[in-house]
């Protein structure tokens, strides 16, 4: 379980940090090799879209990594949320394991 009290970095952030600016590319390029529209990069980068099985799969043949590596930071992202978000946080220990609810 994802015990650190400081947030991952974003799919957004590592997209842009560690790829985009290092190899010069806009938003517009990558949504180019990518074969998608711009707007699907822009909402990436600004983590307003999550990482699907077939985005990380695009995003591995473009930079020449694994879909896992993509899909790992949305997992870290999205746990983190879960775990520190005050509503989530009271849905998961409303739950019962299933020896003591029964």
């Amino acid at each position: 379980m994802l015990t650190t009290k400081r947030k991952p970095a974003t799919v957004g952030e590592i997209l842009i940090e560690e790829f985009m600016q290092p190899m010069g590319l806009t938003q517009a390029a990558l949504a180019e090799a990518m074969g998608v529209q711009r707007k699907h990069v822009n909402e990436l980068c600004n983590d307003r879209r999550n990482v699907t099985a077939a985005t990380a799969l695009i995003l591995a043949r473009v930079f020449g990594n694994s879909p896992d590596f993509w899909l790992n930071i949305q997992r870290r992202s999205d746990l983190w949320e879960a775990m520190n978000s005050p509503h989530e946080r009271e849905r998961i220990e409303r739950a019962k394991p299933i020896g003591a609810a029964a």
